[in-house]
């Protein structure tokens, strides 16, 4: 029997964006993150005693700012040569060859795929061929897959690749393949890298996606962490484990407030969604974000009285005890009570306000011509992270706020006020 660990995209010392505007952010918890999980990785490996390791990509974010990050991963890879463990890795568009600058030399048991041409690699003392290649780049729009050789008869086969395949949502469209071509080429087990959400995409062969070893931000929750692969005498893949490594826990809670008309009620359903999320965490950081929706008399106070809400909120992560839940943002999405058109026909002054609300809610937020051009050098998961911000986001919540306030003076004091 044979073990090994598909792991992919550690972005080690990934950097986060704007946490200082967070007073109370869990600031070093978050920066560490991406390294604790990449430590727990490693523990993995030598808990279960696992015969090789395989990383697909995405080892660093991009250069290093200076040599901790480096000297950081060399003492995990140490830790694994101590115990006789090689690690395969591969090269992905944000550690590619023409991106990192500054090198270490590595233990002995670190194997690191050529960025020029596909490479075969043998598992010492086990039946187990890797075939790979890195990226030379960090923008790869050929398929990389065609390369790759047929497999080695009478060995177990595994293709290490950063891909998008056919592309995913928030991910640049790299080294592009179909799951077609990945089969025909005869091997046992794909670990792919590139798309952070974890997904088991075909079983026959196995072609998995592991996801990233740490979510970044809110668009990355849920569990994350690697695949425990166990490849029986036969050289058949007898099973692909999950197995968390995650040390802060992204999680977006969802509440509705339909028919909530006290302050007391909205509080305890945000405490029970809380409740949960900490609990599926186990023990684990959650940094959350809450979204109310739902039509609600607590509509206008939630924008009017925001200040209030959210130090209420804050007060109600507390109690679930010291730094188990941060809340990263609470959105206000719901709906008024009140009837807008029967409110819009009580005098021609309302109606008029009214009318004028609704045009605003629905024109587009268009930006600057030389802020679009900017935003299209980023890289796509960061452009899209930005373009949430300033395309609408941001700039539409302060619009719905003003617009719930507006209206809710209207409804409840007849506009005096």
């Amino acid at each position: 029997m044979i073990r090994f660990i598909h792991a992919a995209d550690p972005h080690l010392d990934s950097p986060l964006q704007g946490l200082e505007a967070h007073e109370g952010a869990p600031v070093e918890v978050l920066r560490g993150a991406t390294r604790r999980a990449f430590e727990n990785l490693v523990s993995l490996a030598i808990e279960e005693s696992v015969d090789f390791v395989v990383i697909a990509g995405d080892l660093y974010d991009g250069d290093w700012k200076d040599y901790s990050t480096g000297l950081f991963f060399r003492a995990q890879m140490v830790r694994l040569q101590n115990r006789g463990t090689p690690v395969y890795l591969i090269a992905g568009n944000h550690d590619a060859a023409s991106v990192i600058t500054k090198k270490l030399s590595l233990p002995e048991n670190v194997h690191v795929f050529s960025t020029r041409t596909t490479e075969s690699l043998e598992v010492a003392g086990h039946p187990i061929t890797i075939q790979g290649r890195g990226f030379p780049n960090r923008a790869v729009p050929e398929n990389l897959a065609i390369e790759y050789p047929m497999a080695v008869p009478g060995r177990f086969n595994l293709g290490l690749l950063h891909t998008s395949l056919t592309g995913r949502p928030g991910h640049d469209t790299y080294a592009p393949c179909s799951v077609a071509q990945l089969r025909e080429k005869g091997y046992q087990y794909w670990a792919l890298g590139h798309i952070h959400q974890p997904e088991v995409i075909n079983e026959d062969p196995w072609i998995v996606f592991a996801g990233n070893c740490q979510g970044r931000h809110i668009k990355e929750t849920g569990a994350r962490g690697c695949r425990l692969v166990t490849v029986s005498d036969s050289l058949q893949v007898e099973g692909v484990e999950w197995r968390s490594l995650d040390v802060v826990r992204w999680a977006e809670l969802n509440i509705d407030l339909s028919g909530i008309e006290t302050e007391t009620e909205a509080t305890r359903l945000v405490s029970d969604a809380m409740g949960k999320a900490v609990t599926a965490a186990e023990g684990r950081l959650v940094a959350a974000r809450i979204i109310l929706s739902g039509t609600t008399q607590l509509h206008g106070s939630l924008h009017r009285n925001d200040e209030h809400w959210n130090a209420q909120f804050l007060a109600s992560a507390q109690d679930h005890g010291a730094d188990a839940i941060w809340i990263e943002r609470i959105k206000v999405s719901t709906s008024p009570v009140y009837d807008l058109a029967e409110l819009a026909e009580r005098d021609a002054l309302t109606k008029i306000v009214v009318s004028n609300l609704n045009e605003t809610d629905h024109k587009p937020i268009l930006l600057p011509p030389e802020i679009e051009e900017m935003l299209s050098i980023l890289p796509l998961e960061i452009r899209t992270q930005v373009e949430d911000e300033l395309n609408g986001e941001q700039r539409a919540t302060v619009l719905s706020d003003v617009r719930a306030i507006i209206l809710d003076a209207l409804a409840t004091n007849g506009g005096q006020n």
